[in-house]
């Protein structure tokens, strides 16, 4: 529908932008990494998203191209909004998030507000393979070592252990052992805890 925007700035605060484009003031929805990218000149230019709902046209902004591909991929997961995809690019960087989709590291995901655990399991299970071809990523072994990270950890916790103590202690032997089993991080947390 609108591919892109490009004007003056009027209006600038760290959630949205209106840009003045031929005597048309549009409003548009940005995120903080988008924010942190807007150049100090008066004339921008932004990447747009149109969200067509019953009550509403809401324009969403970015500043590069990759930032609105991901928001995209975000929406397509159930479960997830635009608000909660933008809240997403606020928390994490482009970057980090294709890293955490790409390596299955849940508990980044799960750190973003609004996002619970079987919400960041789903966008994993749905995004995963679509960010390991599009970015051309390989499955490097540190999924398999968050794998094992998540799963010590969700262990510890069932056994009583509190959580920080826990992933500080999993973090270290994790350091000194990358390869190490379940098992192994369990039982050498076990002694530490």
């Amino acid at each position: 529908m609108i591919g892109h925007l490009q004007g003056k700035l009027v209006e600038k605060t760290p959630t949205q932008v209106v840009i003045d484009c031929a005597g048309v003031g549009y409003e548009v929805h940005i995120s903080l990494h988008t924010y942190s990218l807007l150049p100090t000149t008066d004339y921008i230019k932004l990447y747009t998203h149109v969200q067509i709902k019953e009550d509403a046209h809401t324009l969403f902004g970015f500043v590069e191209k990759s930032e609105r591909e991901i928001f995209k991929m975000l929406l397509s997961v159930s479960g997830i909004g635009a608000s909660i995809a933008r809240t997403m690019l606020s928390s994490l960087e482009p970057k980090q998030i294709i890293n955490a989709i790409g390596s299955a590291d849940v508990v980044a995901i799960q750190s973003i507000k609004g996002i619970g655990s079987k919400t960041a399991q789903r966008v994993i299970l749905d995004l995963k393979e679509k960010m390991l071809k599009l970015y051309d990523l390989d499955e490097v072994s540190m999924s398999q070592s968050n794998t094992n990270r998540d799963e010590a950890l969700s262990a510890l916790e069932v056994l009583g252990f509190l959580r920080k103590a826990s992933e500080r202690v999993i973090e270290k032997i994790i350091k000194e052992d990358p390869e190490a089993s379940v098992e192994s991080i369990i039982k050498k947390a076990l002694k530490a805890l």
